[in-house]
């Protein structure tokens, strides 16, 4: 084995002492200027706490509230708090580094407000979302997309499991691998994970009501448009906030979206992890390394030692690369997906560099893992066999795909009737639309629904179409706004992103003034993943 690096800290050379009656003199001058600064020192940021409700309001939010401005009291970063949708302009919002949702409900904000935090987050500001943020603004796909998941349902207030999937996060070092507490569990109209990088899920086997099959993200972040985004799905009770572990973890997310810590968070889906940097090992040591990315390495590798990282997540990976050196033996990596015993993904040999300080990459296809966590297992001959710095696990991708629809050929209708023109493909459109009507086509998977593109004319008003799933009042998905064009026989494209939800049955709901308001040709359905 070879040996270890070790470093001397070095200090400056001592400074000569004033001589004693100056240094008083000096003191006495300055102490007033120095007891001015201290009290006016500016926070190391700022951070603004939204609390507005237009639906089910929480008692907890006071509590919420006072709990945040106490982290940033301790922890030296000023709070604002505010349930007045006015305070989302550029100016205002450009004063804080992150905007907290503590519990907001329903449609909050205006279309001005809207495109205000938008510019806001992609000028890379920070979004903490706690608990109901997620049942907020589902007619606004970009904070659908921006929170990770809509909120969809839960069962009675009760004791749960939460499992801490990456305890080296800001957020979540501090607890346990298993975290015992009460809350309100809320399940979620589809599950992140392919989106976000996950902290912690909870057990669904521990309580009663869960919804998510068993894979039940309910804190985790990314970086999203520009900007920072984390939320936590717990935070329902009072009690919650007064519980130093649940405030410890709000404190490492408000951190995080401010850009005051690094994390996992700020690395988008699929980008490198460090070695040394593992959850879990067996056997293995941080080596000192100059060459190596960051400085250091997973070393002192042995036949037989393993290396876990919970932040990684095999089940939705295809490929894996790992930087490596070797002046020993080299050797295979072993990939496995829970635990260093758990299924194996796939493996690769890692050569002989020739020097510790000299790195290659190699890279394998993996199988679709059975848990989340990648952990890697060493095996070779005697001694040293390898060092490895990095390892980047890339995400299975699935081209997106498309079908167009005629929109006359609707399985189901309310108000709607077929309308020749010569304009539109098949001479025909769904037409004759006023406020109120719908088509449906029930054989639509809304499962991996991204976008939808309608091709419309209208010498009428115009107007709006929500697009549901499961049925005319099902869950919206997204709204399109359709232009007048000025005649029946003029089309144009319109369209709109839309949120995933699990089911089958797509429904178009139409809107708008009196009278006809527009005909719809066909529509194009984009799905992804």
């Amino acid at each position: 084995m070879y040996p270890s690096i070790r470093f001397r800290r070095t200090h400056g050379a001592p400074r000569r002492p004033l001589l004693p009656a100056l240094a008083a003199a000096l003191l006495g001058l300055l102490a007033p200027f120095a007891l001015t600064c201290s009290a006016q020192a500016a926070p190391a940021f700022k951070v603004l706490v939204f609390s507005k409700t237009a639906g089910f309001r929480h008692d907890s939010i006071p509590a919420g509230i006072a709990a945040i401005q106490k982290l940033g009291q301790d922890n030296g970063f000023g709070v604002d708090a505010t349930e007045d949708s006015a305070a989302f302009t550029t100016a205002n919002l450009g004063q804080y580094q992150a905007v907290i949702w503590l519990s907001t409900t329903g449609d909050v904000l205006d279309a001005a407000q809207q495109s205000a935090f938008e510019q806001y987050i992609r000028s890379g500001g920070g979004y903490a979302g706690v608990h109901a943020a997620a049942d907020t603004e589902y007619d606004w796909p970009w904070y659908g997309s921006l929170v990770g998941a809509y909120f969809d349902s839960h069962p009675a207030i009760q004791q749960a499991a939460v499992a801490v999937e990456d305890r080296t996060d800001p957020a979540t070092a501090h607890l346990p691998a298993r975290w015992t507490r009460t809350d309100e569990w809320y399940n979620y109209r589809a599950n992140p994970r392919a989106q976000v990088h996950v902290l912690t899920a909870l057990d669904e086997s521990s309580y009663s009501g869960g919804t998510m099959g068993g894979d039940h993200p309910n804190t985790w972040c990314h970086p999203y448009d520009g900007g920072r985004a984390w939320y936590t799905g717990m935070g329902h009770t009072q009690e919650s906030w007064a519980d130093p572990a649940f405030t410890t973890l709000v404190l490492g997310g408000i951190r995080t979206v401010a850009g005051a810590v690094s994390s996992a968070c700020d690395n988008p889906i699929g980008t490198t992890v460090q070695g040394e940097a593992w959850s879990s090992q067996s056997g293995v040591q941080a080596a000192a390394h100059a060459a190596a990315h960051g400085g250091a390495t997973a070393g002192y590798i042995d036949n037989g030692d393993w290396s876990g990282y919970a932040a990684l997540d095999p089940r939705t990976a295809s490929t894996v690369t790992v930087r490596v050196a070797s002046a020993g033996a080299g050797g295979t990596i072993g990939f496995h997906s829970g635990s260093a015993t758990g299924p194996l993904l796939g493996s690769v040999a890692v050569p002989v560099t020739g020097s510790w300080e000299t790195f290659t990459n190699v890279s394998t296809p993996l199988t679709s893992g059975t848990a989340p966590g990648l952990y890697l297992t060493y095996s070779g001959g005697q001694g040293a066999l390898f060092d490895v710095d990095d390892i980047t696990l890339t995400p299975g991708s699935t081209a997106p795909t498309t079908t167009t629809l005629q929109a006359e050929n609707w399985t189901s209708q309310n108000g709607v009737q077929a309308a020749d023109h010569a304009g539109a493909h098949g001479a025909r459109t769904a037409g004759y639309i006023e406020a109120g009507d719908w088509i449906g086509f029930a054989a639509e998977d809304t499962s991996h629904l991204t976008r939808i593109s309608l091709r419309v004319a209208s010498a009428g008003s115009g107007g709006t179409t929500a697009v549901h799933a499961g049925s005319p009042t099902g869950p919206l998905l997204g709204t399109v706004t359709v232009p007048v064009t000025g005649s029946w026989d003029t089309f144009t494209d319109t369209a709109a992103s839309l949120t995933p939800r699990a089911g089958t049955g797509l429904f178009l709901v139409f809107n708008g003034g009196g009278g006809f308001l527009f005909d719809v040709d066909d529509l194009t359905l984009t799905r992804t993943g």
